[in-house]
């Protein structure tokens, strides 16, 4: 009988244990899995090298650069850089494409913001119906807001969510690293931006897209951090001169992996939805197919 008691309390014990672990985390389940990609250039077309990409890792969801928001005169931010998109675009069978805005900081200090909400969602959905791109069902923000620009950002993202709400339309946010130290953005989840992570002018020391050093000091933020998160890795290079010499940067695979097995050790639900940055036959070719499935898989 006393065994019997006995194992009766460490079942208890143990659900109780689990109730209570997953009671502690707090972020909500990630809306949406899988692997993905940034799309950052002028032009959206794809050619049979990138399609080929999605096609082989199962790649469905291409988070597309729209447009720049930058202060423009009387200091009113104004679209620039819109993308333009290719006469026989087709892009490839269940692919998602989620329209994502660039916002410049010094927009958050310029006048008429109150206004940008509805602008930036509007412009989208005029993108989208004018190109036969069908029904948006997510936007994406970026920006590297700081703590003086927080209050206004997060103002401007919850109005836009308001506005995404009433058509149905989900609202990410790109997380920096030093951004997890403040409290989550009003949005439905987050991709945390796991490249350009060092400081430049330290490149001898360090690789600059990325270094594990460089973000262990946030790692310890993720378990508090109330929002459900994506990842995004670097796989682009970084050509630039400095004194006359050109120098080149990009990330080594076991940087990629050793950051990965950091990140996903405190959060494991990072794995359920990763990025790279950003798609290009260019950055294809970088690396493997073995090492791709490493990164997203692995």
């Amino acid at each position: 009988m006393f065994k019997i008691m006995r194992l009766f309390f460490m079942a208890v014990l143990a659900v109780t244990a689990v109730a209570c672990t997953e009671k502690q985390a707090p972020w909500r389940e990630m809306p949406v899995r899988g692997n993905a990609v940034y799309y950052w250039r002028t032009s959206l077309q794809l050619d049979s090298t990138e399609r080929g990409f999605m096609a082989d890792h199962h790649v469905g969801r291409i988070y597309c650069r729209y447009f720049d928001v930058v202060l423009g005169g009387a200091d009113v931010p104004m679209p620039n850089a819109t993308i333009t998109f290719g006469d026989s675009l087709q892009l490839p069978d269940s692919t998602e494409l989620v329209p994502t805005v660039f916002i410049t900081e010094n927009c958050l200090r310029g006048n008429e913001v109150d206004s940008l909400p509805r602008r930036i969602v509007s412009r989208i959905l005029q993108m989208n119906a004018t190109n036969g791109l069908g029904d948006v069902s997510e936007i994406q923000i970026d920006c590297d807001w700081t703590e003086r620009s927080r209050e206004t950002f997060y103002a401007l993202l919850s109005d836009m969510r308001q506005i995404c709400q009433q058509h149905d339309i989900r609202l990410s946010a790109t997380i920096r690293l030093h951004q997890l130290q403040m409290p989550a953005p009003p949005v439905d989840y987050g991709v945390l931006m796991l490249y350009n992570t060092g400081a430049p002018e330290r490149f001898e020391e360090r690789n600059p897209i990325l270094d594990l050093r460089d973000v262990k000091p946030y790692v310890k933020y993720l378990a508090d951090y109330e929002l459900p998160l994506a990842t995004a890795y670097p796989v682009f290079q970084w050509r630039r001169v400095v004194h006359g010499v050109t120098i080149d940067h990009e990330a080594d695979l076991q940087t990629i992996l050793d950051v990965k097995k950091a990140v996903e050790a405190r959060r494991p639900d990072l794995s359920q939805l990763i990025l790279t940055y950003h798609l290009s036959t260019q950055n294809i070719n970088r690396y493997t197919a073995d090492d791709y499935e490493t990164i997203y898989h692995d």
